[in-house]
């Protein structure tokens, strides 16, 4: 029994699935990084005094939340090489630039939310203190707001990283694409997106798992 699944389709699809399990995850990773600037500073902006800053920020938000991220990555990767800027964009770059965009309009209301079910009292602690506005943001309300993002934003990490399956529409090397390009060349469909399913299941149950006893934690 041993032996059989050692010759498998299996474990001889792990090699290959690996490189694209790293690819998933430097894709996931750096956009999720660009997406919470992105997201920490449309989140503010929702939250300015200025109307045109928050019409922006609103704008991007709705837009984004409002169409399917596939449509997104086709736009970006094939809409604006062909009809605007001219030249190709690279796949990683374009799928990267995907994920920013697509989790930086949900991190705005993460960030939005936390920073809004900080109790007024503690700006105004801030102000009588002497700090200036920015000061009692920087000082005092971001540092309570960051540790309640921070399960909503492992979330986000987990939606992200199954949201790459989608960039194998435009044959970006992540984990379901190099699984494709196996059973394509196996015809072992079954065994390997299954060991596509476990690699996933790998990476999202402990990190549900973490988020949750990190949530208990500072409710605490």
């Amino acid at each position: 029994m041993i032996e059989t699944i050692m010759d498998s389709h299996y474990i001889h699809s792990l090699p290959f699935l690996f490189k694209g399990l790293i690819w998933t995850l430097i894709i996931t990773i750096s956009g999720l990084i660009l997406g919470f600037i992105l997201g920490a500073l449309t989140g503010l902006g929702r939250l300015s005094k200025s109307k045109i800053i928050r019409g922006i920020c609103t704008f991007y938000v709705e837009v984004v939340r409002g169409t399917p991220i596939l449509v997104q990555i086709l736009f970006i990767y094939v809409g604006l090489s062909e009809d605007l800027i001219g030249f190709n964009i690279d796949k990683i770059t374009a799928s990267i630039i995907a994920i920013t965009i697509n989790a930086g309009a949900y991190i705005s209301e993460i960030v939005r939310g936390a920073v809004k079910s900080i109790d007024k009292g503690q700006h105004e602690a801030g102000r009588s203190i002497g700090l200036t506005q920015k000061q009692t943001m920087r000082y005092i309300i971001w540092p309570q707001a960051f540790k309640r993002m921070i399960p909503p934003l492992g979330n986000q990490f987990i939606i992200s990283l199954k949201d790459t399956s989608l960039f194998s529409v435009i044959a970006v090397g992540e984990l379901l694409y190099m699984g494709k390009q196996y059973y394509n060349a196996t015809f072992s469909a079954f065994q390997t997106l299954l060991m596509v399913c476990v690699l996933y299941l790998l990476i999202t149950i402990p990190t549900s798992y973490y988020l949750q006893k990190l949530e208990r934690k500072l409710d605490v």
